[in-house]
């Protein structure tokens, strides 16, 4: 079915007080895994496409129009993101291809130098009508260039939104990329602050650290697209661990890739169930 925007999911996240799954992918069977996991759910997904995926295929085009195509023989609500961009040149490209958002990720840059790259990146991408999420206070974990413990303040954050136009920001509430263990606990009354202050969707990011009812508190608190990567990684490689220690003379990789497919369905369906359920007031 035609894609959904990443700005129709979010905003009906937003409106009905629940959350926007953003899920990554790193290379085909993930994506495929992620529309079947959104069918079996029968909730949108966004699918995000990092610009780490797309180093490792080499450059945008090949990942992206393939997960392009996944998502348009689905019957789920799926749209394309592009995510934690660095370079320009990728959105640029990203965007021609027909990806519906852009998080562009200048948060570490100096300050003033962060708002004048997003700001400037923004207005290209708002006039093709492009979704734009930005970060601010550096989130954790990110190749050691993000610092621990950082804490996004809610009054740069207002005057951050304001002078570069973004259209959601990911901030830095407690939580960090690439954990392997879910034990964070985020500092949800800072989470209300923001969403008191702030005009656009809040983001988490390095949601795979966090428990399930921490996500859940955290989006009763005023977030709303929450981004998951680490955690369904790890569920794919433990499933290729488990199929090859089964059976070491396998050699046919789709034997090995196609349980581990089946797993990352299986968890992200039902991260999809529980984290997009009303939550209580």
């Amino acid at each position: 079915m035609p894609l959904v925007p990443t700005a129709t999911i979010v905003a009906a996240a937003a409106q009905a007080g629940t959350a926007a799954l953003a899920f990554n992918v790193l290379h085909l069977e993930t994506a495929e895994a992620l529309a079947v996991a959104a069918e079996r759910a029968g909730e949108p997904l966004i699918l995000g496409i990092s610009e780490n995926c797309i180093r490792y295929h080499g450059s945008l085009l090949p990942i992206t129009r393939a997960t392009l195509a996944v998502a348009e023989a689905s019957s789920a609500d799926l749209s394309v993101h592009l995510d934690h961009l660095t370079d320009p040149e990728l959105a640029r490209q990203g965007v021609g291809a027909g990806a519906s958002s852009v998080m562009i990720d200048a948060s570490a840059l100096p300050y003033a130098q962060n708002v004048a790259t997003t700001a400037k990146l923004a207005a290209w991408c708002h006039e093709r009508g492009i979704f734009v999420e930005a970060e601010l206070g550096e989130v954790g974990g990110k190749n050691g260039v993000h610092a621990p413990g950082a804490r996004t303040d809610p009054g740069e954050a207002l005057t951050f939104v304001r002078d570069t136009g973004v259209d959601a920001l990911a901030v830095a509430v407690g939580s960090s990329h690439a954990m392997t263990t879910r034990t964070m606990v985020l500092d949800k009354d800072l989470i209300a602050a923001l969403r008191a202050e702030l005009p656009v969707p809040l983001v988490l990011h390095g949601s795979s650290g966090v428990p399930d009812e921490e996500i859940r508190r955290a989006i009763a608190a005023g977030m709303t697209k929450i981004n998951i990567s680490t955690h369904l990684v790890s569920v794919f490689t433990s499933a290729v661990r488990r199929t090859l220690d089964a059976d070491p003379g396998l050699v046919d990789s789709r034997k090995y890739l196609g349980p581990a497919r089946e797993a990352v369905t299986e968890e992200a369906a039902r991260l999809l169930r529980v984290l997009t359920a009303p939550v209580p007031a």
